[in-house]
């Protein structure tokens, strides 16, 4: 490992919220790339894989391999120690998306009891996903989580290309804009709801635009009430930051939402993620505009 530095990425995350397309985005991206390696091999192919050309490296595990995957988080733990650049990516979902996933595809739940009864199968198929969130709490916590219930299979790949292509740094900041009307996204470690800010939307030459557009920033950067709004969340992210980063944070998602995710909290992540970018490496995200369009990394520091 000290002769090859090798790069990790470790994808896992609850069954059917979309692992498979995340590791495909990393192949792509020239990862060399493994789906559901057992537990107990993982320190056994890290150190092959050291003496290998292929310094970038991409594997999948889930509860697939229930018993042994409690013993991931440790695995992790003594490779970071050896000075291995470690990332986690963990995909989650809700439970009524996953019940349709595996509804649609009429797959069953690793989890799932083989001896279910047909009657009852849905209702064993909410508790097997309820298990594999108890079971994944710990890997959850530590990891970079993206939610991928309301987003495409092309938008997930183009999240984990952004995420991986920002560098190794002991704090990322994810800004993201979001529509309350489709839902807050799970992963967010902070929602700050805008809809009070005055709305572009009901102005006819700027409806059809959005946050990132000149006029509606003209616009939204001439109202007193949106700039005490970024304002007081760049204050309250700038006072907890360096307490976040001695908590061993890796990432941190601000999530900022208005009402169809267009316009207002697409300009505030566009010019938070500017403001910090030049102390923190910053990721901005657009879940709704994203949907049309691959999102832009913002450029790290």
């Amino acid at each position: 490992m000290a002769d090859t530095p090798m790069e990790l990425v470790l994808i896992t995350g609850m069954s059917g919220s979309g692992k498979s397309v995340a590791l495909h985005a990393l192949e792509d991206a020239g990862y060399y790339c493994v789906d559901n390696l057992p537990p107990q091999l993982l320190l056994d192919f890290v150190a092959l894989q050291g003496g290998a050309t292929a310094a970038r490296v991409a594997i999948a595990m889930d509860v697939r391999s229930a018993k042994a995957f409690p013993q991931v988080p440790a695995q992790l733990e003594r490779l970071r120690a050896q000075g291995m650049a470690i990332k986690t990516l963990f995909l989650d979902a809700s439970t009524e998306t996953l019940v349709r996933r595996y509804s649609e595809t009429r797959r069953r739940h690793p989890l799932s009891q083989a001896d279910a009864v047909p009657g009852d199968a849905q209702h064993a198929l909410v508790e097997a996903i309820e298990l594999e969130r108890r079971m994944l709490e710990a890997m959850r916590a530590q990891s970079y989580v993206i939610d991928s219930s309301m987003i495409r299979a092309s938008q997930l790949q183009s999240f984990v290309k952004s995420l991986i292509t920002a560098p190794v740094a002991q704090l990322t900041l994810v800004f993201q804009s979001f529509a309350f009307k489709r839902g807050i996204p799970s992963d967010a470690d902070y929602v700050f709801d805008v809809r009070m800010l005055p709305n572009p939307h009901y102005e006819p030459v700027l409806r059809a635009l959005t946050g990132r557009d000149a006029p509606v920033a003209t616009y939204l950067r001439g109202q007193p009430a949106v700039a005490q709004m970024q304002a007081h969340i760049a204050g309250f992210l700038e006072t907890w930051l360096d307490a976040l980063v001695l908590d061993h944070r890796s990432y941190v998602t601000v999530a900022i939402g208005c009402t169809g995710g267009q316009h207002r909290s697409v300009y505030l992540v566009e010019q938070l993620a500017a403001h910090f970018a030049p102390q923190w490496v910053t990721l901005r995200r657009h879940r709704e505009l994203d949907s049309l369009s691959p999102p832009v990394p913002t450029p790290a520091a």
